[in-house]
């Protein structure tokens, strides 16, 4: 069998060179009787050969069938072949079924919402972010208003609980107002449960949230995330226009940045369904919505924690301070996004601003204060202590100290090291000749007991123990002139 290529190679050989079929044959290498027959052909025809049969072949009508009665996956079929004796492979049957049963694509009914109805949220990330001393990932929460379009942005290093909350009010703070359903995915925030047939099992806190607030929770279907195609796309809005290329060096930069984005890009821009600014829309969507509640939700987090010995608490790695009265007491913590609150008993004890380091220790300096007073008081008694053993009289020295001296403490202090260097003995003698004589300081004490420690010893009799002849001593017979009296003495 030969190609295309050949065959138009032996026409050309024939045709246009006038060449025979030998001369064609040797030129280009194939038998005489090949260019005998091919020559006398028009056109190049492909040897057919008769199609094989597949393993398939006998299930093909079942495989129908069972497509015709349920949406069978090719598993599920692969499955039930294999019960009824088939032996081929699946990836066989996938091809034939693919071919058998076109693709299914989803479409959508365009949704409509009435100025101030719905707003819909989500939450989106990007990468990480220098926080501190280490790196988070960069997390940012989405509202949309369903039907003006007018965008809020609010970027965080968490999507807890307090976060979501917080991002909640933040939001209708700068859209001044609340609208009357918000509809979410179905994040744990706010959907514990979605089962298909059933009721969703709502948050606890998000549905106590809502209630204070005055708006309905939609969560959409399982899998079905174009029913909040407005804050879908708004995410991808901010990756791909906002953050795209941008520089993340720190995170405190990043929200001052975002605000901007949306004051002079997104919410001005002129939007592809709608055709109008965003900014414009919320003029009209401003009037339906519903006015903020005045009394703000508590969004902290709350849990109870015992106070370490080092009196700290212990939240997301990062060591808090209460109190040096409160350690080994249990303690209520309340975790808000931009601080941290302790109590006890209901009673405030420590406020901090929360920091999203990690391995941090957070102190207030007047924490420690109670503790360090109580050991100064400590280590004082035992100053006193130790001064009162040295002498009977130590006590009435002190009671001198304190009338003559304002600072008493300082010489009792200086006494107390001169009885590291002094005996002990001496020292008491010293603190009762100070009491005697009213002299009452340190100073004085000290003066005493130098004195005392330079005074010579009392000398002994003389013992002579030399040589006889060493002691005759010829001594000058003294010269009396000086005492005669001048006789013109008038005496």
């Amino acid at each position: 069998m030969i190609d295309y290529e050949t065959f138009a190679k032996i026409h050309d050989c024939r045709n246009r060179q006038g060449l025979t079929i030998t001369q064609t044959a040797r030129v280009l290498g194939l038998h005489p009787q090949t260019v005998s027959a091919w020559s006398r052909r028009s056109r190049f025809e492909p040897r057919r050969s008769p199609p094989r049969g597949s393993a398939l072949d006998p299930f093909k009508p079942r495989i129908t069938r069972l497509l015709d009665t349920h949406p069978y996956s090719a598993q599920q079929i692969f499955q039930r072949l294999r019960e009824e004796g088939y032996r081929g492979g699946v990836t066989i049957l996938r091809d034939y079924i693919r071919r058998i049963r076109p693709p299914k694509r989803p479409v959508y009914l365009k949704l409509h919402f009435a100025p101030g109805e719905c707003a819909q949220v989500d939450w989106g990330t990007y990468g990480t972010v220098t926080v501190g001393n280490t790196s988070r990932r960069l997390s940012f929460f989405v509202m949309v208003l369903a039907f003006s379009r007018q965008m809020f942005v609010e970027f965080t290093v968490s999507q807890t609980m307090e976060h979501f909350l917080a991002c909640h009010e933040h939001a209708f703070a700068a859209l001044s107002g609340v609208p009357s359903k918000i509809m979410v995915d179905n994040l744990k925030s706010a959907v514990l449960q979605r089962l298909a047939g059933a009721a969703p099992v709502f948050n606890p806190r998000y549905l106590d949230f809502a209630r204070h607030h005055g708006f309905a929770i939609v969560a959409c279907n399982v899998a079905r995330a174009n029913e909040k195609g407005r804050v879908e796309s708004g995410v991808g809005y901010v990756k791909k226009n906002f953050l795209h290329g941008l520089e993340l060096t720190d995170f405190s930069a990043v929200q001052a940045a975002a605000q901007l984005w949306l004051d002079s890009i997104a919410n001005v821009r002129i939007h592809g369904e709608t055709q109008k600014r965003p900014v414009d829309l919320l003029v009209q969507e401003r009037a339906a919505l519903r006015p903020l509640n005045p009394h703000p939700y508590d969004v902290a987090h709350t849990s109870t924690s015992v106070a370490s010995s080092q009196f700290r608490i212990t939240l997301d790695t990062n060591h808090y301070s209460v109190p040096a009265a409160y350690a080994h007491r249990r303690v209520t913590v309340k975790a808000y996004p931009d601080r941290v609150c302790i109590y006890f008993d209901n009673q405030l004890i420590a406020r901090h601003s929360r920091r999203y380091g990690r391995h941090q220790d957070i102190e207030d300096p007047d924490h420690a204060k109670g503790l360090v007073a109580q050991r100064s008081h400590a280590r004082e008694q035992r100053l006193m202590l130790h001064f009162l053993s040295l002498s009977p009289d130590a006590q009435a020295y002190y009671d001198g100290l304190e009338q003559r001296r304002l600072n008493a403490r300082n010489h009792l202090r200086k006494i107390l090291a001169l009885a590291e260097i002094y005996p002990t003995d001496a020292v008491a003698r010293a603190i009762s000749d100070g009491l005697a004589f009213q002299a009452f300081s340190a100073e004085y004490i000290t003066n005493i007991l130098e004195t005392r420690a330079r005074a010579l010893p009392e000398a002994g009799p003389l013992q002579l123990t030399r040589r006889h002849d060493l002691l005759d001593i010829d001594i000058a017979p003294p010269d009396l002139n000086a005492y005669e009296v001048d006789d013109h003495d008038p005496e």
